[in-house]
């Protein structure tokens, strides 16, 4: 690093609500160890305005000059999945740090690539959701041993998106080759959540429904054939012994989508809750228990991005943290965030849990 500050290139940073506007910009804003040097998009006036409105040094249409400018650290890449592979592959050759959403790649095997590329450079993976203060206080109370022996959990997350009408910019959703359905980000980010808590999941058996094969798109009027399922009922056993119930179930009005997350043990019982209509990995959580425990620390990001959408209120507030021990990493030489080889594992969690669904077998 040039210097102590972490200077910070987003790829992806439109002002059209777009989440890198609604959680990386003030993410980064409300930490001093980082500042917003440059973003980029694939057009000069969108990349100028995303200049002008999140304080940007300088903006790129090229995101590959953003990537190789010698004042940016670390490259976010917050873009479509399909584009993730060149964007980060080129990044980590021009020996950047990387900060990629997620799924990483489309499939598993780009998964594998880019993180086998990265080797010893800092990365980190937008799986933010086991990063929320409440989270990680769960896990802890989970870890020493509070609710005696663990029993049985549950889950129920419910999302408005992926339902029976959506918008055309996110129509590559429901296409199979794009990687970016409700299995890789809903159930990605709902069964990281329940591995942080409860340990890795150690045997799965799913069932996955097309309760959508078509889609109307609100903004053209236009009916878009779906590829991939919108519903999910698994039961997973984790490495703490606990056998969980998952439900993910889309297309839920906005106003009534919810995440509980609840957990009974033998001596206690604790529950995470949010109400984010987008889902458990966006805002704010909330952890009970009738046991006593220290309150989860304060998010070190709460702020709306400039450009935000209502529909993204509180999106800063997990991708602070990430932000946060990912500066903690950089400073001090460690690699404790979780990165690529993360992503890799939450890729192949995935791909077991598509096995397991469609073979009608334990995987």
């Amino acid at each position: 690093m040039a210097s102590s500050v972490i200077r910070v290139g987003i790829i992806g940073a439109d002002t059209k609500a777009s989440w890198a506007g609604a959680s990386h910009v003030p993410a980064l804003a409300a930490q001093p160890a980082f500042r917003l040097a440059a973003v980029a998009t694939r057009h000069e006036e969108s990349a100028r305005r995303a200049a002008e409105a999140f304080g940007a040094e300088r903006w790129f249409a090229d995101p590959f000059q953003l990537i190789h400018d010698p004042a940016v650290d670390l490259v976010t890449v917050a873009v479509k999945v399909p584009a993730h592979r060149e964007l980060v592959l080129a990044a980590l050759a021009a020996n950047k740090a990387v900060y990629a959403e997620s799924p990483l790649g489309t499939t598993v095997a780009q998964a594998e690539e880019m993180a086998a590329a990265a080797g010893s450079l800092h990365t980190a993976i937008g799986l933010q959701g086991r990063h929320n203060p409440s989270v990680r206080r769960a896990a802890e109370i989970i870890a020493q041993g509070r609710l005696g022996r663990l029993l049985s959990a549950r889950v129920v997350a419910t999302t408005f998106g992926n339902g029976p009408e959506s918008a055309s910019a996110y129509a590559y959703f429901d296409e199979a080759a794009a990687g970016a359905g409700l299995l890789p980000i809903a159930a990605g980010h709902v069964l990281d959540v329940v591995e942080a808590v409860l340990g890795d999941i150690t045997e799965i058996d799913a069932r996955t429904e097309l309760l959508w094969p078509r889609v109307r798109l609100v903004d053209t009027g236009e009916l878009s054939v779906r590829e991939v399922p919108d519903h999910l009922d698994a039961i997973v056993k984790t490495a703490s012994g606990a056998p969980v119930g998952v439900q993910i179930l889309a297309g839920v009005p906005a106003p009534d989508a919810h995440f509980g997350l609840e957990v009974r043990g033998s001596d206690g019982w604790l529950r995470l809750t949010g109400e984010h209509p987008a889902g458990v990995q966006v805002g704010d959580l909330t952890l009970s228990s009738n046991v006593d425990f220290t309150a989860p620390d304060s998010p070190v990001a709460t702020a709306t991005g400039p450009t935000a959408a209502e529909i993204w209120t509180g999106a800063s507030i997990n991708v602070g943290e990430v932000y946060a021990g990912l500066a903690r990493d950089i400073a001090h030489g460690t690699h404790h965030t979780p990165g690529f080889a993360h992503a890799v594992h939450n890729s192949r969690l995935i791909a077991r849990v598509e096995q397991a669904a469609r073979t009608g077998r334990r995987q």
